[in-house]
């Protein structure tokens, strides 16, 4: 390195504390490399391999940020891909390959000899740019896709909502939310404060666990209590809207979802199956999208998975990439 370019390991304490002091730059543009939900995953999650939060700095001042799990000669994202969508590096936008050169050089002098990182959008700094520099480097690289992710643009009104969805889609959405209130009174209503949704989360675990089997075996222990502490770190950094469908004031459906960076994401779903002839599950996604509308979001961001609602609310595909590096 270059005198006054230097990586230094940090604390997710000093993470939290520059992030709070800079949260609306551009840098952190990926929900799941926000200090709160590292955190949770590495003290809920983490088995083995040694923590790596590098902050790269040039001339004393900070261009990124890499958030890695080092095991043996190989490193990763701190996160997994089933609780994790998809992942990044933070780096400041137009500082991209000083960082990558600055890192890649500190992590060859770790002894690290492949970089294992997934899953990445076509638009990550990992495709955009340290897929050229490996290559240019000479370095082996692999990249292949891996999943699909389904997100929407939303524009300003609900009836503009509904008009970009095909006639069939459109006609779909009306009948459900028409056969749900003519079942009974209906309300959806958004809990943003860490406490109530704990409370709440409560009612959001039955329905998982009874929605699906598949859900109620991911559901383990260790998951659920995963789950608690994301939810409680997201409320207090503000960025938690837990959904809840009421008929005649019983909750039938819910959802955690995480509101950043103009987006919704929609996190996890669950329903109450005896009412599932009512489309609950569905439906809840429905007020959630517009919700997101009246609150004035610009996307909605349905996550990794080809589950056939997302397409019938209107979500287009971006495919998600693994990418394997060899330093040599």
């Amino acid at each position: 390195m270059e005198s006054g370019e230097r990586v230094t390991l940090e604390s997710f304490d000093s993470l939290t504390s520059y992030w709070l002091g800079c949260r609306n730059s551009p840098m952190w543009n990926c929900l799941f490399g926000l200090p709160p939900w590292l955190e949770v995953w590495w003290r809920e999650m983490a088995s083995g391999g040694e923590l790596y939060l590098g902050v790269v700095r040039q001339r004393g001042v900070i261009i990124g940020i890499a958030p890695l799990l080092l095991k043996g000669a190989e490193a990763s994202f701190i996160g997994s891909t089933n609780v994790c969508d998809y992942m990044d590096f933070i780096i400041v936008p137009g500082k991209e390959l000083d960082f990558f050169h600055i890192l890649l050089d500190d992590l060859r002098g770790r002894g690290i000899r492949r970089l294992d990182l997934e899953l990445l959008r076509p638009d990550s700094t990992v495709l955009t740019h340290l897929r050229d520099i490996a290559q240019r480097e000479k370095y082996g690289v692999s990249c292949e896709e891996e999943d699909v992710s389904l997100e929407m643009e939303l524009p300003r009104t609900w009836e503009g909502y509904l008009g970009t969805l095909t006639q069939k889609q459109r006609h779909e959405v009306r009948r459900k939310l028409r056969r749900l209130r003519e079942a009974g009174k209906v309300s959806y209503r958004v809990i943003e404060e860490s406490d109530s949704a704990l409370q709440a989360s409560l009612i959001f675990f039955a329905h998982f666990r009874e929605s699906r089997q598949d859900k109620a075996m991911f559901l383990t222990v260790r998951m659920e209590s995963f789950f608690r502490s994301l939810i409680k770190a997201m409320g207090r950094a503000r960025l938690l809207r837990f959904g809840i469908l009421e008929l005649d004031a019983l909750p039938v459906a819910s959802l955690i979802c995480f509101d950043y960076n103009n987006t919704l994401f929609l996190y996890n779903n669950g329903y109450d199956p005896r009412y599932s002839s009512l489309g609950v599950g569905q439906v809840s996604k429905v007020f959630c999208i517009k919700d997101s509308i009246e609150t004035g979001r610009g996307k909605f961001d349905f996550l990794k998975g080809m589950e056939e609602y997302k397409y019938r609310l209107g979500g287009q595909e971006v495919n998600l990439y693994s990418c394997q590096i060899s330093l040599g």
